[in-house]
């Protein structure tokens, strides 16, 4: 097994390539891959049937690489100076809600090029070793990882909770063909709390640490096509894009400091688009001002679904302008 100076190294190397913790874990079975195949057979994964594939790469991420032996895991901030309890949330009728991470580029996109750089730097370092870097588009369950790694706890609302970062981080894996020992993983963090659970409009989290996708308003605002019923039309609470409300409640959301990214900021080209600039911007507008952004997963058509039922929820007379 590799000693713990090269256990510091790679960690040192992760930090140094911009991540903001990092942490290592053995490779074996996953342990919660039995609980998620129940998950999947239960429907809690929605019309997300993409999560129905590679289950067997699921179950043992050993597969994803051969000869893996162990697991570096990264955590990448997103807090925003809002991103500090229920209150924080935009007054602004006009205004699309969107979750805080989804606000600047892709984070897929950036992450993964830090996740490669620091892979070459690994195998620089260590030769001979070989790697692959992962966001969460590959088959791993990356928060049970990332929890026996040390990076954070799951907590009720199913995120994963540090006592420094809340929940507003983001991961990202690199396999490795090196022995390292495990980090220590942390111990619960939410004991007898119960504010994410009493705070979701939709009734999502139907028990501790249980999602139901299908209640879910970032499943309805992003992976959903076409209508939204009437009755969850009612519950979307203005969100345009995902959802934060079950973070925003948190108590280890209060005092996180801001993230230094700038690759997660909303650039100032987009800070003037609202509600009905949504619906009334072209398409070809729009698709340039939301390149490069998770904005456009759902479509432009999409999008402005989302936006025209928060606008009519808002009351306000622009709700009955715009091409949809």
């Amino acid at each position: 097994m590799g000693s713990a100076d090269d256990s510091r190294r790679i960690r040192d190397l992760a930090l140094e390539a911009g991540f903001d913790r990092a942490g290592i874990v053995r490779l074996g079975p996953a342990s919660t891959a039995v609980a998620f195949d129940r998950w999947l057979e239960d429907g809690r994964h929605a019309g997300m049937s993409y999560l129905e594939r590679h289950r067997e790469l699921r179950a043992d991420p050993c597969l994803l690489l051969e000869g893996a032996r162990s697991m570096l895991c990264v955590a990448l901030s997103y807090a925003s100076p809002e991103s500090g309890g229920a209150g924080s949330a935009t007054a602004r009728e006009l205004w699309p809600r969107v979750a805080r991470y989804a606000r600047g580029e892709d984070y897929h996109r950036f992450v993964r090029r830090r996740l490669r750089r620091l892979a070459k730097a690994i195998e620089r370092e260590f030769p001979g070793t070989r790697t692959r870097a992962c966001v969460d588009t590959a088959p791993l369950l990356e928060r049970e990882w990332a929890a026996r790694a040390g990076l954070g706890a799951v907590g009720k609302n199913t995120n994963l909770l540090h006592p420094e970062g809340g929940s507003w981080f983001l991961l990202g894996e690199v396999l490795l063909t090196l022995d390292l020992a495990s980090d220590l993983p942390l111990g619960d963090l939410c004991g007898e709390c119960t504010r994410c659970l009493d705070a979701c409009p939709t009734g999502a989290l139907t028990a501790p640490f249980e999602l139901d996708s299908g209640r879910c308003i970032s499943y309805w605002t992003i992976e959903h096509r076409g209508e939204i019923p009437e009755p969850v039309r009612g519950e979307l609470a203005g969100w345009v894009f995902g959802c934060d409300i079950c973070q925003e409640v948190c108590p280890w959301n209060r005092e996180v400091p801001a993230a230094r990214h700038p690759e997660l900021r909303t650039p100032a080209e987009r800070e003037g688009l609202d509600l009905p600039g949504l619906l009334a911007a072209p398409e070809e507008t729009l698709r340039q001002l939301l390149r490069d952004t998770p904005l456009l997963r759902p479509g432009v058509e999409g999008l402005r679904r989302n936006a025209r039922i928060a606008l009519e929820g808002s009351g306000a007379p622009e709700a009955s302008k715009g091409p949809l």
